[in-house]
């Protein structure tokens, strides 16, 4: 077994369901919580993968320079380090957008608005190439809950999905870094958490009860999608995974 390093970055997005998915792959899972004080390490020595998870901050610095976080510099050189020494890779939401700020990339404000609740993104033809990203469907479920977007990706970076309105919705960096802009950890009681007295609900005019609903109408549906692909990750990072796409592709009729 080897194990992730996993950095949980706001209390209310724990792993969930993506790290139950990534120990089923066979992962041993090290969870660091600076947001309650833990130190990041200065490298990735010992760790076969790295994920970094959401949260409530912004991955762009505050006007007077401030960082969305204490902690947000020393983790976007945990990225770099990570792309550059081939280490595999996952950010989700805030994570992916840190992941684009880390190399060079931009994140603002979401010029089309917040994105809240299930929806579906469109899978890009670089996808047929991917390690992971060529067993996900044209057209996943995901669920959504951002007011910020990766405006520009890195120079370097590979578009995997995007939807009409936010054009990068999932991003590889180098051969082993994913971004997802995306939530594929939650679980209801995760999102009902979130929707509780939320202000952006509230200033959207969404129904709390309607979006908890709605999202766990599409649970499953989420599962079948992200479940793999949390597995095939697990395998990458242990070594399981064949890097030669045209010699693993699937035969038709087989």
């Amino acid at each position: 077994m080897g194990t992730a390093l996993v950095i949980e970055n706001d209390p209310t997005d724990d792993p969930r369901r993506l790290g139950e998915w990534l120990v089923e792959g066979g992962l041993e899972l090290r969870v660091l919580r600076p947001h309650a004080g833990d130190e990041l390490p200065d490298d990735l020595d010992g760790y076969v993968a790295l994920v970094v998870l959401g949260g409530d901050q912004h991955a762009y610095p505050a006007p007077d320079g401030t960082p969305g976080a204490p902690w947000f510099p020393k983790l976007e050189g945990l990225l770099r380090k990570a792309v550059r020494h081939r280490v595999p890779t996952l950010g989700v939401c805030l994570g992916a957008q840190l992941l684009a700020t880390a190399h060079a990339g931009l994140v603002e404000r979401s010029p089309s608005g917040p994105e809240v609740g299930p929806g579906v993104v469109g899978r890009r033809d670089a996808a047929e190439s991917d390690l992971l990203f060529r067993y996900v469907p044209l057209i996943p479920d995901v669920l959504q809950w951002h007011t910020d977007e990766i405006t520009e990706l890195p120079r370097a970076a590979t578009l995997l999905a995007a939807s009409t309105r936010y054009p990068h919705q999932a991003f590889r960096l180098g051969d082993r870094a994913w971004g997802l802009q995306f939530h594929i950890e939650c679980d209801t009681a995760m999102i009902a958490e979130w929707a509780h007295g939320s202000e952006l609900l509230a200033e959207l005019g969404y129904d709390e009860d309607l979006v908890v609903a709605a999202c766990d109408r599409v649970m499953a549906d989420v599962e079948e999608v992200w479940q793999p692909f949390a597995v095939r990750f697990a395998a990458l990072a242990l070594g399981e995974l064949d890097d030669d796409t045209r010699r693993s592709l699937p035969l038709l009729g087989h």
